[in-house]
């Protein structure tokens, strides 16, 4: 068995050094909010502690701080370490993470879990790259977790994911603004069941409708989202979604009006 260091205890780190625990794994975390702790868990006072001797480090923090924490624990990494991390954050900063860690002969790993951790945790699916990806696929797939390697690059994860996350994200921030709307306009169930119909009835042919539709039709629903987001600054909400469609769909007219489309 491993021993592998867990750098955050918050709600993704806490359930998968659960899930390590469990399965008798010798774990080791550190997180500066003292009253964040797993059962079984050895709990050290400093990310040094923790990844010190450690096979595998975890970083699963925010992105914001990734960077810090990974310079942080350079100094203690050598040869034969694996330092993977979680964090959702843009290609560049994995590959800066790479860049600090590379000098210690450490292997790094950018890892991208692709759904929520709670109720998964260990057993979240992920991504992962980078020089350490083959590694991090061995070790952590031996103990459960469903990751798929994407490539040597730090990065190549991140991005699959942050590609993701622009549709889900989206649509989510999308369905927000219309519920919104449809509530002061008091038709807020109505539109509530026409959205959860249209997605329950989608196959996959639905992505080429709307890639095609927005193609064909990009002028004219680019002044559909225009009325749309007057509307809604009437009602007194900011139309962030529509006015931010409304100017992809301008975008869309002015690189196809050139080639129209057949």
């Amino acid at each position: 068995m491993p021993v592998i260091a867990i750098l955050g205890l918050g709600e993704a780190g806490s359930a998968i050094a659960a899930d390590l625990v469990a399965l008798g794994v010798r774990v080791r975390g550190y997180d500066p909010i003292p009253e964040r702790s797993v059962a079984g868990l050895e709990r050290v006072g400093s990310e040094i502690e923790a990844v010190r001797g450690a096979h595998v480090i975890l970083s699963v923090n925010w992105a914001r701080v990734a960077l810090e924490v990974a310079q942080t624990v350079a100094p203690t990494l050598g040869p034969g370490q694996l330092f993977a991390d979680l964090n959702t954050a843009a290609p560049a900063l994995k590959q800066s993470l790479a860049a600090v860690l590379a000098p210690t002969g450490a292997l790094f790993a950018d890892v991208a879990l692709m759904s929520p951790v709670p109720g998964r945790g260990l057993r979240t699916p992920a991504l992962v790259s980078g020089p350490g990806a083959a590694r991090f696929v061995a070790t952590m797939g031996a103990l459960g977790m469903p990751v798929e390697p994407v490539g040597p690059e730090a990065g190549a994860a991140a991005a699959r994911k942050l590609v993701r996350s622009v549709f889900f994200k989206g649509m989510a921030a999308a369905v927000g603004e219309a519920l919104e709307a449809a509530r002061r306009l008091g038709c807020e169930q109505e539109t509530w069941q026409n959205i959860a119909e249209t997605l329950a009835a989608a196959d996959a042919r639905l992505v080429d409708r709307l890639v095609e539709g927005s193609l064909r039709h990009a002028r004219r629903r680019r002044e559909e989202m225009a009325a749309a987001a007057e509307m809604l600054k009437a009602l007194g909400i900011t139309p962030h979604m529509a006015q931010a469609t409304e100017a992809w769909l301008a975008d869309l007219f002015e690189q196809t009006r050139q080639r129209p489309v057949e």
